[in-house]
């Protein structure tokens, strides 16, 4: 036992763990009781180097047994040939799959002691000579599909052990990525030639003048993998039924030998005939082919079969393959197929998926394919099928940067080598990187790949972090690579051979999606023009901020607005700094300003607002209490009446453009919008009243009189909008001593001071300060005292009166006089028994006329938030109607809010609770499509828009993405205002 564990530490200094490891080198004549035997050192060291070394020394073990006769000769190369070592050791430390091979094949492990294997130029001959018979013919059924799989597998052999060898024994040959995966290219198309010689020998006719095989994929941009599918297309002649057996009986043969023969690329897919005339697939590609399928065809090669057929081919796809970027919706197609595939990937795989996943290989190849399609109508040099060869020229002709092509490749190869190495394993095809936590998996993987342990890190951690710092890289550089050969173009780059012309840049723009593409490149010019600091980081932003804004409702006008807000703040230091600095602001900067023609406006003269949008927390966080009260100190501060209504201003700007950005962003909800917006009208109110009331008062000498402000409407149930007015009432009480027309005459003034101020023209939006409401409308006075309003409402109060003053709520002024007010009206507006049936009826009979009145002509009734069926007003009238018939006996209806007031009535039964969910459900539907009405057009609108750019403006804010039908969110507005309609009709005229 002692002697065993000795033995056992002493193997596992050359990496050996496996318990069996000290019999199986005993048995190689390599180990005796006092541990290595002489000349073995160097092959122990080899085996300690492997990426697994106890399964290469299993393998080794297998193949001794396998044919312990050849062994001597094995074991005598192996201590003498460091090559051969070097290259079967790498093996059979890294594949399973190929260990297996060489164990049931004994005698193939001596192609690895020279370059027999690895001649591109002889593959096609290797696997001919191994199918032939005695009699120099080729072999059919399954003789010649074993046959042809043992050679390929041979011949898989000497690439993977070239491929490997350097790892084991440094100083070997390493040749580079592109060159193995070109090779496994040769030998693909070597297969495809063999199982034509086999196909052609079965069904008695000649591939010459009948069928050529089309490469498509990786095998056409000569960048296969060690187990791919092998992606190709059949362009027969002549009879096509014989075309068809031979691709047939080809695709059986090298499918059962080699790997799978995938036709699904092929006009129609898997529905379609397998074989077609070059004229069947001209006409398809003219006629009926989709934008993918160009992209597609770029990587067409003809491999095997006829070669004039496939030359033929070949030139007639070109001009279709680089015109394919004219078609209309070129761009956004391909981008919606990327977000197809990454929305169909497995949740627990989108961070190992090597492929398919964010920051994978479809990445690179999807950007560079669409770069390459972009402008390769123009410029030959990137016609190349390998994405590794077409990144290069997009490089060298400045349509990328050297850097990020550089960078992008580096990336490409690392993710290919590491999908290379996990293939390799057990040659299944597979594209999953192995579980973070499995840290055995990590280590083979990171040995299979040369990498070694630096700062502290293991092996596996290493692979692990440079696995991650890869898959960013490349899905950062994936997200601006459209952009950047555009701003090299026109952004003064000094060397005339990374320069773009203009028509390119142009072109470049309008695939993007923007509609103005010489507009939006004269912005580009004038944001990035000159050598200074700022317009270098122009420079840097601007690839990003095409991306998103492309993206947008309005890309456009988004860099319109952009230059406006660049040029306005290019003096402030840290406007740039934040953009640069901070991924999330740009984001969300570049769909408020695609979407929204108001906040640009807002941001000119509120930038400080552009530093919360990093900050969820810090944008939708203010408490509307916070900011009122913040809004009356700063005023209160202001030296007159002039800079206390511009410090108003100021801050309401402020505030209505921070919610603006939450609102748009979908950071707050609709009653948080209205309660943040009527906070902060009523501090404006607040601040401007009391600066009048002050400046007429130092005026006087005396105060003759106080005022109160009362809110109705909108401002009065917290439910104002982004363009709503203020409808309010003046009332005030005279101070003693005071006649009540002095009273009245100095309340009056300072009313009047309070409209004219905030109601002055201003580029923000309006400051309307309505008092309509007031007895006798425009025709009465606009303040009133007390007793003058009591007198009037009891003698001369109409219905409509009295439902007008349920959203009455005291909110400036002297505060006694205001919840006296209050009190003062509630008898009025809560009649003791409720509303009689005269009064129910003529406020049915004004709604109606009201309906039609103002109604717009030509309006449709379905589209009008506030007049239109479902709308604003049939739900708040039908909320109103109940609290006059209900509120005298249920206090949860002496409400303000008509929310409040849909809940009230459920609870007290007065209305169903689905009835009252649907009328809830409209209202704040028919507020928040108003309000983004009014984001998106920069004014005022109550109609949902039926069609156009403002419609899908309008759906993007709800949520909607850049692929889905804006028409489906005008059905759902129709859909809940139709329900909501319907709980009008029985609540409102029918109860």
């Amino acid at each position: 036992m002692a002697e065993r564990a000795r033995t056992a530490a002493s193997a596992a200094r050359y990496g050996f763990t496996d318990t069996r490891a000290d019999g199986q080198l005993r048995a190689a004549g390599w180990w005796d009781a006092a541990g290595p035997v002489d000349g073995v050192a160097d092959v122990l060291a080899a085996l300690s180097r492997a990426a697994d070394p106890d399964l290469a020394l299993r393998g080794l073990d297998r193949i001794r047994e396998a044919d312990e006769d050849a062994w001597p000769g094995l074991d005598q190369t192996l201590r003498e040939n460091r090559t051969f070592r070097g290259r079967l050791l790498a093996v059979l430390g890294t594949s399973t799959a190929l260990s297996d091979f060489l164990a049931a094949h004994p005698g193939e492990w001596r192609c690895l002691a020279d370059n027999r294997c690895t001649v591109p130029d002889q593959f096609t001959e290797r696997l001919l000579d191994r199918l032939r018979d005695g009699e120099g013919s080729y072999l059919t059924g399954l003789a010649a599909e074993q046959a042809l799989r043992a050679a390929y597998r041979g011949l898989l052999l000497g690439i993977a052990a070239t491929d490997l060898g350097h790892l084991v024994e440094p100083g070997l040959d390493h040749p580079p990525f592109k060159d193995v995966a070109s090779q496994l290219t040769v030998l693909a198309e070597a297969a495809l030639t063999a199982g034509l010689a086999v196909a052609e020998t079965e069904v008695g006719a000649t591939t010459e003048g009948s069928l050529a095989v089309i490469a498509m994929g990786k095998t056409g941009g000569r960048e296969l993998n060690y187990v791919s599918d092998v992606d190709v297309i059949f362009v027969g002649a002549g009879d096509l039924a014989v075309a068809t057996r031979l691709a047939s009986t080809m695709m059986r043969v090298v499918g059962n030998a080699c790997f799978e023969v995938d036709a699904a690329l092929r006009p129609e897919g898997k529905s379609g005939a397998l074989v077609r005339t070059l004229e069947g697939h001209t006409a398809y590609y003219q006629k009926w082919a989709k934008t993918w399928e160009f992209q597609a065809l770029l990587k067409a090669r003809p491999v095997a079969g006829d070669a004039e057929l496939g030359r033929q081919y070949a030139e007639m796809v070109a001009p279709m393959v680089w015109s394919a970027a004219d078609r209309d919706n070129f761009v956004t197609e391909v981008q919606q197929m990327r977000r197809r595939v990454e929305r169909h990937l497995p949740e627990e795989h989108r961070e190992r998926e090597l492929k398919l996943g964010r920051g994978g290989l479809r990445d690179v190849e999807f950007a560079v394919q669409l770069l390459q399609l972009v402008h390769g109508r123009v410029d030959p040099e990137l016609h190349s099928p390998s994405t590794l060869e077409a990144l290069g020229a997009l490089g060298d002709g400045g349509y990328v940067g050297r850097k990020d092509a550089a960078e992008m490749a580096d990336s490409y190869e690392f993710l290919r080598t590491i999908e290379h190495r996990l293939q390799l394993r057990q040659l299944r095809r597979t594209h999953l990187f192995p579980e973070f936590t499995d840290t055995d998996e990590l280590r083979i993987l990171a040995r299979a790949c040369g990498i070694r342990a630096v700062r502290g890190r293991s092996q596996g951690e290493t692979l692990l972090a440079e696995f991650r710092r890869h898959a960013q890289g490349v899905r950062r550089l994936h997200q601006k690579l459209f952009y950047r050969p555009l701003l090299q173009s026109v952004a003064n780059v000094p060397t005339e051979a990374l320069r773009l012309t203009t028509k390119q840049a142009a072109s470049r723009l309008a695939a993007l999606g923007y509609a103005a593409p010489e507009g939006a490149l004269q912005h580009i010019k004038a944001l990035t023009a000159g050598v200074s600091r700022r317009a270098a980081i122009q420079q840097a932003l601007l690839p990003v901020l095409l991306d998103l804004l492309a993206d947008t409702p309005d890309p456009d006008g988004g860099l319109l607005s952009y230059r406006k807000v660049s040029e306005a703040l290019e003096d402030t230091p840290w406007y740039l700094r934040v953009l640069r600095d901070e991924g999330t602001v740009v984001e969300r900067l570049a769909f408020l300003l695609g979407t929204s023609r108001l906040v640009p406006d807002l941001l000119v003269r509120a930038p400080e607002v552009l530093q919360l949008l990093g900050d969820p927390a810090r944008l939708t966080g203010r408490d509307p209490a916070d900011v009122a009260k913040s809004l009356r100190a700063t005023v209160r501060r202001q030296p007159g009446i002039n800079a206390a209504v511009a410090a108003a201003r100021s801050l309401r700007r402020h505030e209505l453009l921070r919610v603006a950005s939450a609102d748009l962003l979908g950071l707050l909800e609709v009653p948080a919008v209205c309660a943040a917006l009527s906070s902060v009208w009523v501090a404006v109110l607040q601040g401007a009243l009391a600066a009048a009331y002050r400046q007429r008062q130092a005026e006087l000498g005396q105060t003759p009189a106080t005022v109160a402000v009362i809110a109705m409407g909108r401002l009065g149930g917290a439910e104002l909008g982004y363009g709503s007015d203020a409808d309010v009432l003046f009332v005030c009480e005279p101070a003693d001593g005071v006649s009540d027309a002095d009273a009245v005459r100095f309340a009056s003034s300072v009313a009047e001071t309070v409209r004219k101020m905030l109601g002055a023209p201003s580029s923000d939006p309006a400051l309307v300060v309505d008092a309509d409401l007031r007895p006798e409308g425009r025709s009465g006075a606009l303040v009133r005292t007390l007793e003058s309003y009591r007198a009037y409402y009891a003698r001369w109060g109409e219905a409509w009166e009295a439902q007008a003053l349920l959203r009455a709520r005291f909110v400036a002024g002297d505060d006694d006089l205001g919840e006296r007010f209050i009190r003062m009206i509630d008898p009025f507006r809560y009649p003791e028994g409720g509303l009689d049936a005269t009064n129910a009826r003529e406020i049915r009979r004004i709604k109606a006329r009201v309906e039609t009145e103002r109604m717009p002509r030509g309006a449709d009734p379905t589209r009008h938030t506030k007049l239109g069926r479902g709308g604003l007003a049939d739900v708040e009238w039908t909320v109103q109607l109940l609290q006059l018939q209900h509120a005298h006996e249920v206090p949860g209806l002496r409400t303000t809010s008509t929310l409040d007031g849909l809940t009230a009535l459920a609870e007290a039964g007065l209305a169903p609770a689905e009835s009252a969910e649907s009328l809830r459900e409209a209202w704040l539907l028919a507020t928040r499509v108003r309000n983004a009405g009014m984001l998106v057009r920069g004014k005022a609108v109550d109609q949902v828009p039926s069609s156009g750019r403002d419609l899908a403006a309008v759906a993007r804010v709800f949520g909607y993405s850049p692929d889905d039908d804006p028409g489906e969110f005008l059905d759902l507005y129709r859909r809940v205002t139709r329900r909501a309609h319907a709980v009008v009709e029985e609540l409102f005229y029918d109860n």
